[in-house]
């Protein structure tokens, strides 16, 4: 650690005690106990989330900085990624989302494996050592076609990471199959899966989750399908949607699940907070008096703070959801608990589906400049958090933006 970044953390500290001593005695000792190494409760984090008084809720801020800076020291870090939306056809008629077409819409869309590997191999010669795949659940999808694209990518780019495929899609695929959960993800990572996204988490609580989807999986399956991963050597990433119609007990009880899920398994890598994107959401534009537009400013910077410190020793990766809230708001989270910005992407058009506009792809000079403007030390990492290269005194290579090739019709298996 080099004499800046050593008076940094000294004038952090000397900041956080100034900062505790002016915040509200009940807040203060919650966040004391968390810089004391101690567990905070469900309720204690649902204060947290509902602090309104300004020295509180900065004290809060400053502690999560505080801790993310103990476990992360100075360095961000970022994984160079493709998305691949293999489809955006999907039956199962979730409020809050945009993505999902029927399977007669104009902008439906389904690549094929040739398409998926194709993809993956310009990732690859992209510099990514990573594929995150996901897709909507197709009612003519064969529940064997998710080991076929593991099978595809693996015998082009044996090297490449292939994060793929929700608890949603592993319950689909499993259900078409009639295979165990255990069976069908210990067959997955025997062809070559790497790990899974944690997400259709969106607010674990079953009444919440009644309101946002129709038919979607509950609570326990989510959980179930999540420790059967874990338990089979598939590591996963965990999500939060908020800002919808939910509330701080919800965001509480959501973190409190999680973490009680990682003493189990210790099989999470990080938790990405998603803000709830409203703006072409039908789950908004349907009920507009009692959704609200997203969560406020604060409460983002809560959602990442307050996360911070109910995980603190136990999923020790928060990571900020550029595509949704920009780079400069991306940016404000590394000093508020965030220690990493994610992935390149190079596309995600979920997000992109339901309104954000944020775009496709940052570059991983990009990303360096981001964090480096944060008086920060950009780090690339893999997939399962272990540093591959930190840009200390030099920068990643600057490559341009990926386009899109002319010429490619994603509908082309409909008239085979």
């Amino acid at each position: 650690m080099n004499e800046l970044t050593q008076n940094i953390f000294s004038d952090q500290n000397k900041n956080l005690n100034f900062v505790l001593k002016k915040s509200s005695t009940s807040i203060s000792k919650i966040l004391l106990k968390s810089l004391n190494g101690i567990e905070i409760s469900e309720d204690e984090g649902t204060s947290l989330f509902k602090a309104k008084n300004k020295d509180d809720v900065n004290a809060i801020y400053l502690t999560a900085k505080h801790l993310c800076r103990l476990v992360n020291k100075d360095k961000v870090t970022f994984v160079v990624n493709r998305n691949i939306n293999f489809t955006n056809v999907c039956h199962m008629g979730c409020k809050f989302c945009n993505f999902a077409k029927r399977m007669k819409d104009k902008t439906s869309e389904w690549l094929d494996l040739h398409e998926i590997v194709y993809r993956s191999q310009e990732a690859w010669d992209r510099g990514a050592s990573e594929v995150c795949i996901q897709g909507g659940l197709h009612p003519k999808m064969d529940g064997e076609y998710y080991f076929d694209i593991v099978k595809a990518i693996k015998s082009k780019l044996p090297d490449m990471h292939i994060h793929a495929f929700s608890p949603f899609e592993i319950w689909y695929g499993s259900s078409k199959t009639r295979m165990s959960y255990k069976s069908f993800l210990s067959e997955l990572r025997k062809m070559g899966l790497g790990s899974i996204p944690g997400t259709a988490a969106e607010i674990l609580d079953t009444e919440i989750r009644k309101k946002l989807t129709k038919n979607k999986l509950s609570t326990e399956k989510w959980v179930e399908i999540i420790k059967t991963a874990h338990s089979v050597g598939l590591k996963s990433s965990a999500t939060i949607m908020y800002g919808h119609i939910d509330s701080a007990e919800n965001w509480s009880s959501h973190i409190s699940l999680l973490r009680e899920i990682q003493k189990e398994t210790g099989g999470f890598t990080e938790l990405v907070p998603l803000s709830f994107v409203y703006e072409d959401s039908p789950l908004y534009t349907q009920n507009q008096d009692i959704v609200r537009k997203g969560p406020t400013e604060e409460e983002v910077n809560k959602m990442h703070s307050v996360s911070r410190i109910m995980l603190h020793g136990f999923i020790d990766n928060i990571q900020v959801s550029w595509p949704k809230l920009g780079s400069k708001r991306a940016q404000e989270l590394l000093n508020m608990g965030v220690n990493d910005l994610g992935g390149t992407l190079m596309n995600e058009s979920i997000s992109r589906a339901a309104g954000a506009k944020n775009g496709q792809e940052i570059t991983a000079r990009e990303i360096s400049d981001i964090i480096r403007d944060a008086n920060l030390t950009p780090a690339r990492r893999n997939t399962l958090y272990e540093i591959k290269e930190v840009f200390e005194n030099h920068n990643p290579i600057d490559i341009p933006p990926l386009v899109e090739r002319n010429g490619f019709d994603p509908l082309s298996f409909l008239n085979t």
